[in-house]
């Protein structure tokens, strides 16, 4: 009865070009998924932030109150909408210290900044998110180019026996077959994970953005209406 070799056996019997592969395959996995943790991770928490956040801002408290508050407690570091806030307000606050200070500039103004504040945002969002993309749509072809080479190497060392048997080259095109599941177990998380996650962070900018006009129309008429 013949032997059955384990996935182990075949990797560690591989060529060192499928080893290679294999290693590189491996390595590219379990980066993608620390990433895939953190960033889950850090979205969920920018979800909930923004959420607690505008809960409190349209609570009726005073805007001056709340961005003191978030410079005290923070010490000026805020991520996910408390940042555009903080960088509109704080505009909002210079300018109006500004002696005949032109409603429109001081609007133009305070958008700029929170425009600027939430590409940080979304560049901050989005970090990581090319990897996976990255790790995704190379990880298949790569593990299709150690396939191709192991199977090359099974075939030709058929030329060096005299009857040639599927015994023989089995356990050359196994161990090729095993570099194909890497690059799938490689591949499939990480797409999964980026299409997820660049909905969420397109959700949130939109979120962002809404929350901007909102904000710049109440502050345009509080200007007009002094």
């Amino acid at each position: 009865m013949a032997e059955t070799l384990s996935i182990v056996d075949l990797i560690l019997n591989a060529s060192l070009v499928v080893q290679l592969v294999m290693g590189s395959l491996f390595v590219a996995s379990m980066a993608s998924w620390i990433m895939i943790f953190q960033r889950g991770f850090n979205l969920n928490a920018t979800i909930r932030s923004n959420t607690e956040f505008e809960d409190e801002i349209w609570s009726g408290k005073d805007w001056g109150k709340i961005y003191l508050d978030m410079q005290a407690r923070d010490e000026g570091i805020h991520f996910g909408m408390e940042s555009i806030f903080a960088a509109g307000f704080k505009e909002y606050t210079r300018m109006k210290k500004q002696k005949d200070a032109d409603p429109d500039a001081i609007m133009q103004n305070v958008q700029r900044f929170m425009r600027s504040a939430m590409s940080l945002e979304e560049e901050r969002l989005e970090t990581h998110l090319s990897f996976l993309a990255t790790v995704g749509s190379t990880s298949p072809y790569v593990g299709l180019f150690g396939t191709v080479w192991g199977i090359m190497n099974a075939f030709r060392g058929l030329a060096t026996v005299q009857q040639a048997s599927l015994a023989i080259v089995a356990p050359g095109i196994s161990e090729a077959l095993v570099a194909t599941a890497m690059g799938l177990f490689a591949a499939i998380p990480a797409v999964i994970a980026y299409n997820r996650f660049s909905a969420q962070v397109e959700i949130i900018v939109k979120r962002c953005e809404g929350f901007i006009d909102e904000f710049s129309s109440i502050l345009h008429r509080t200007e007009y209406a002094n």
